[in-house]
C-alpha cells in the first residue's frame, strides 16, 4: 500500500490567510492541517507517500515533511500540480509512484475522528470509501444504500439526494485506478471526477463503503476552519497521533530553535 495526500489548488476560500501558504498548512489546534491525513497514512503502516502539491508552496512542504519524516523511515515524494483538474487527477500525476500497489489518497484538509488505518490495512483489492451522514447532502457526492446496506448508485451533488450518506476525502483503490482515471472525459466544469472512477469500480461491483459515526471536518472556510481546531483540541485528537509524528514535530520544533539561536549569534 502507498500513499497519497492532495494538497494542491489555491483556497479562495479562505484568503488572504492562504495568499501567502497553503490551507493544509494553516493550524489546527496545536499542528498544521497536513498531519492529519499523514498521520493516518503512517498508523497504517504505510512508508511510501506522495504530496500532491501547488508549485507556489512546493518549497514549504518540502521543508517542513521532507528530511523531517526521512529520518523516521517515511519515504516522502512531491508532484506539482501546476493546474488543479480534479481530484481522480492525482492517480495519474502518481502513476510512476503507484506502479502495482495499492493506494490510499486522503485530501490535506480531511480530518477524522474515526481511526479508518485499520482499513487501510485490511484492503485487498477493488475500491473503498467511506461515508458520513450529513444534515446537507446537496453539497457532496452522494451514497445511495438499498434495504441490505450494500451500496447501489453514486450522484455528484445532486438536486433530489437519495440518502443523507456523503463520499469524504479518503478513498482506497488497487493499482488499476491509474488507467480508470486515464479513461475519464472531464466534467462540465473540465475535471476529472472522484465520483466517476467511485462509480467504475461500482459498475465492476467491487466498490466497498464504509460508514463513519465520528467527526469529519473538510476545513476550507474559516468557521470550518476554527470548528476544526475547537474540536481536536476539545476531543483530544492531537493524542490520537502516531509517535512517528509526535517525534517528527518536537524534533523539527527544536532544530528551528538551534537555528534561530545562531541567527541571533
Amino acid at each position: 500500500m502507498k500513499g497519497i495526500i492532495l494538497s494542491g489548488g489555491t483556497a479562495t476560500r479562505l484568503f488572504p490567510l492562504t495568499a501567502t501558504t497553503s490551507k493544509q498548512l494553516l493550524p489546527v489546534y496545536d499542528r498544521q492541517m497536513i498531519f492529519y491525513p499523514l498521520n493516518m497514512l503512517i498508523k497504517a503502516g504505510i512508508k511510501d507517500i506522495l504530496m500532491i502539491v501547488a508549485p507556489e508552496h512546493s518549497g514549504q512542504y518540502l521543508n517542513l515533511l521532507g528530511s523531517t519524516m526521512k529520518k523516521f523511515g517515511i519515504n516522502m515524494y512531491f508532484e506539482v500540480q501546476r493546474v488543479p483538474r480534479g481530484l481522480a487527477d492525482a492517480f495519474i500525476l502518481g502513476e510512476s509512484f503507484i506502479g502495482r500497489s495499492n493506494v490510499t489518497m486522503i485530501l490535506g484538509d480531511n480530518i477524522f475522528e474515526d481511526d479508518i488505518s485499520g482499513s487501510i490495512r485490511d484492503f485487498s483489492g477493488g475500491g473503498m470509501i467511506f461515508a458520513k451522514e450529513v444534515a446537507d447532502p446537496q453539497r457532496f457526492g452522494i451514497v445511495e444504500f438499498d434495504r441490505r446496506g450494500k451500496v447501489i448508485s453514486i450522484e455528484e451533488k445532486p438536486l433530489a439526494p437519495k440518502s443523507n450518506f456523503c463520499v469524504t476525502g479518503a478513498y482506497i483503490y488497487d493499482h488499476r485506478v491509474v488507467q480508470i482515471a486515464k479513461t475519464m472525459e472531464p466534467s462540465a466544469r473540465g475535471e476529472i471526477e472522484i465520483t466517476d472512477v467511485n462509480n467504475a469500480y461500482l459498475q465492476l461491483d467491487e466498490l466497498k463503503v464504509k460508514k463513519i459515526k465520528g467527526e469529519w471536518m473538510d476545513a476550507g472556510t474559516f468557521d470550518s476552519l476554527l470548528e476544526a481546531g475547537n474540536i481536536a483540541k476539545n476531543k483530544k485528537l492531537y493524542k490520537n497521533f502516531d509517535p512517528i509524528i509526535d517525534r517528527a514535530i518536537v524534533e523539527f520544533n527544536e532544530e528551528l530553535k538551534i537555528l534561530a539561536k545562531k541567527r541571533l549569534n
